[in-house]
C-alpha cells in the first residue's frame, strides 16, 4: 500500500452514542467532533476553536466531559458516549436546561450545550457546589454573550434543588 493509499484508509470504529451502538468508518486524523457531526449528524456538539480552549465540544465519554475536538474519532473506539442529545432526550439535565432558561443562561447558545455537559458532571460529582467551585468547572468554556454570572446562577439553583429534593426523599425513607 503506498503512503497515498493509506491517507486516504478508513478505519471501522463502534461505540455506543446516546445509548445507540454504532458504527463510522473514519480515516484516522478526523476528530471525534467530525464523525459525530457529520456522520451521526448530532450538531449540538460545536466545533468551536478546535483547540480544547471554549468547550463548546464537550461530550461525555464513559461518563467523564471530554474535548471531542482535540481527540481523534478512532481513540474513541469501545467508548459509551453521552452527546447534548442524548443527555437531553434522557432527561437526565431536564432541571439545568430550564434553570438555563428560566434566567437567561443563554443568548445565542453556541456555548450551552459544553456548559451543560460540564454542569451536569460537576453535579454528578459535588451535590452542593459553592460559586467559586462552579466557576473553576466551567472555566474551560467560553462564552461571549452572558457573563457568565446567570450560568453560574442557574447552576447554583439546580444543586440546591436537587440537595433539597434528596434531603426531601432522605427524610421520607426515614419515616
Amino acid at each position: 500500500m503506498s503512503d497515498l493509499d493509506e491517507a486516504d484508509a478508513t478505519v471501522r470504529v463502534r461505540f455506543v452514542v446516546n445509548g445507540r451502538k454504532t458504527a463510522c468508518d473514519v480515516a484516522p486524523r478526523d476528530t471525534l467532533v467530525d464523525c459525530l457531526r457529520t456522520q451521526l449528524e448530532l450538531t449540538g456538539t460545536h466545533a468551536g476553536c478546535e483547540m480544547g480552549a471554549c468547550g463548546a465540544c464537550l461530550v461525555q465519554l464513559d461518563g467523564r466531559a471530554v474535548h471531542a475536538c482535540l481527540m481523534f474519532a478512532v481513540q474513541a473506539d469501545g467508548a459509551r458516549i453521552d452527546t447534548i442529545e442524548g443527555l437531553s432526550e434522557s432527561g437526565v439535565i431536564a432541571d439545568l436546561q430550564a434553570e438555563f432558561h428560566r434566567r437567561n443562561a443563554l443568548q445565542c447558545g453556541f456555548c450551552t450545550p459544553g456548559m451543560l455537559i460540564n454542569a451536569n458532571e460537576l453535579l454528578s460529582n459535588v451535590a452542593r457546589p459553592s460559586r467559586e467551585a462552579i466557576r473553576d468547572a466551567l472555566s474551560g468554556n467560553f462564552c461571549r454573550c452572558t457573563g457568565y454570572e446567570a450560568i453560574v446562577d442557574a447552576i447554583a439553583a439546580v444543586a440546591e434543588a436537587r440537595a433539597a429534593k434528596a434531603a426531601q426523599g432522605a427524610e421520607g425513607a426515614s419515616s
